[in-house]
């Protein structure tokens, strides 16, 4: 039980520091609705699900001896982002300006398309692949049997959901979405530069880890 609330408190921790999940979460909340907001953490946990399960499975080492494969993996997850870097500018750009009425382009949204794109939010990032497979690796050792293993990896793919639910709801609420209303250009430009910027560092820095 002790190992299971050590991993529990290690990854909420790692939730809380905002990252290209949050930010995907909240704008999608407040920009939305909470519906398409929680599609979209479906999305999240399915990919930290794979990402779990992958570092269960001994992926880091693999990337290890596969040094082609983990900057594949970084450069392919560097320019997704980027997409989503562009598409956040220009929505930024086609922002009305403060005082006009709020405008939500509603054009190729959906619940699916936002679990998709939570999913390849989540997978674009490799280091979760390390982050996964270092508090794994620091705390699992071959004392814990297969079943507790994959008890935990239930835990943090729970555990992703539960957080991001709640970031979806706190972002849904009426005063949040008038709030993005307001500053929808600076919020979405902020994002996109954060988006660009991480893609920008998986594609250009020398390891993906």
């Amino acid at each position: 039980m002790n190992l299971f609330l050590t991993i529990a408190v290690v990854h909420i921790v790692a939730l809380i520091t905002p990252g290209p999940d949050f930010f995907f979460v909240s704008q999608l909340a407040a920009s939305r609705s909470k519906r398409e907001a929680l599609f979209g953490v479906v999305g999240i946990a399915l990919g930290v699900a794979v990402w779990a399960a992958l570092a269960l499975l001994g992926l880091q080492l693999l990337l290890h001896r596969l040094v082609w494969l983990e900057r594949g993996i970084a450069i392919c997850g560097g320019a997704y982002l980027l997409w989503m870097a562009f598409q956040m500018l220009r929505g930024a750009v086609r922002a009305p300006q403060p005082g006009a009425g709020p405008v939500v382009d509603l054009r190729g949204s959906s619940p699916l398309v936002a679990l998709r794109r939570g999913l390849l939010t989540n997978l674009a990032n490799p280091k979760a692949a390390v982050y996964f497979a270092s508090i794994f690796s620091a705390f699992l050792g071959d004392s814990v049997d297969t079943s507790s293993r994959w008890g935990l990896w239930t835990l943090v793919t729970v555990e992703t959901f539960a957080w991001f639910a709640v970031v979806a709801g706190v972002f849904a609420l009426p005063a949040m979405r008038r709030g993005y209303v307001r500053a929808s250009r600076w919020i979405d430009g902020g994002a996109g530069v954060f988006f660009a910027l991480f893609g920008l560092h998986l594609i250009f820095g020398r390891k993906a880890v």
